[in-house]
């Protein structure tokens, strides 16, 4: 039996000649404005027409590989996208070609929701359906794995102590933020009860010398879609406008516990937009980095790895966060949009 890793990702434009094509995919039979679209792709253009995303995660796995290795798993790593070169379907075409029989899928999505989870799922099964013997088996959500929560736990409890020099605890607030969904589509998955757990897993975990006067808050970003129709909120820049306003708050310190990559959503929405917002309220702002800037972030994915391979092998959990959970109920995270 031939085994290998395929490495899952959203995907992102090369280039500006890809970004119009790029949008295209990523809307794909979903009723999104087409004043959104102008709207994102301009997005793109300000930094050039490129996302980080794929050179991210070239690099990422290059370093997942050694880390196997070091375990003694030898495993050859294929990279496919949902929405951009690679395609995923190319990928699963090229690895029955390459005579693989079980392929172990690492999504770039740490939660559970019909975009972040069953979407990908949808994919593998619609690219392997003339796949013949190839058998796919998509690795659990990690959300609740230490390499993921201590980059988060460490990065913020150093903003919190950098502006203690110059702000007093009622002063600052810890924004949470997550790519907004559909409620409807929240409603059928874990997707808010992860996020609701990760959030508090860091404020736990933060320096005993931090008051409970802090500000803390789950806020949402990079929303799309119709007007009309309910997403989660608040938006980040509409919570740092009212609590400035309301608490008097100075300095903000932005969480991104939705990401694993500074992709674009994470260096518009939060490095440009959220800090333009806080620019304006004339507020301090910090961005924490994302987990895979940080060098454990590949021991999770071979943790993931390990634990599918070697029985004997168990994967942390954060303590007081819920287990894992390996296989998802069939009824889970449907599109209810």
């Amino acid at each position: 039996m031939s085994k290998a890793l395929l490495y899952l990702s959203f995907g992102g434009p090369n280039g500006p000649d890809d970004v119009f094509s790029f949008m295209a995919n990523v809307t794909r039979n979903r009723p999104i404005p087409p004043e959104r679209l102008e709207e994102v792709s301009k997005h793109y253009f300000l930094f050039g027409g490129k996302s980080p995303i794929n050179e991210i995660n070239l690099e990422l796995i290059d370093l997942v590989g050694k880390s196997l290795a070091r375990r003694g798993i030898k495993l050859p790593i294929y990279f496919g996208n949902r929405n951009w070169e690679p395609f995923v379907g190319d990928t699963i075409q090229q690895m029955v070609m390459d005579n693989v029989t079980t392929g172990y899928v690492f999504v770039t999505s740490a939660y559970g929701s019909y975009s972040g989870c069953r979407q990908y799922l949808e994919d593998l099964d619609n690219a392997n359906v003339d796949a013949g013997k190839l058998k796919l088996i998509k690795l659990r959500h990690f959300y609740n794995h230490p390499a993921f929560i201590n980059s988060f736990i460490e990065n913020t409890s150093k903003a919190l102590h950098a502006l203690y020099q110059s702000y007093t605890p009622n002063e600052i607030a810890i924004l949470y933020s997550a790519h907004s969904i559909p409620v409807s589509m929240a409603s059928v998955g874990p997707y808010e009860s992860q996020l609701k757990s990760v959030r508090e897993a860091i404020s736990r975990a933060l320096p005993i010398a931090i008051p409970n006067t802090i500000h803390q808050a789950q806020v949402f970003q990079s929303r799309s879609g119709s007007p009309t129709q309910p997403w989660l909120e608040p938006d980040i820049s509409d919570e740092m406008r009212r609590v400035s306003n309301q608490f008097g708050i100075k300095a903000f310190i932005a969480v991104p516990i939705g990401f694993i990559s500074d992709h674009i959503e994470v260096i518009y929405d939060l490095d440009t937009l959220a800090r333009s917002t806080a620019k304006e309220i004339g507020a301090d702002f910090i961005r924490i980095p994302t987990p895979s800037s940080n060098s454990t972030f590949v021991e999770l994915v071979a943790d993931l790895v390990q634990e599918q391979i070697d029985p004997k092998f168990v994967a942390p959990t954060v303590s007081g966060m819920p287990p894992p959970v390996f296989r998802c109920e069939n009824n889970c995270c449907i599109r209810a949009v």
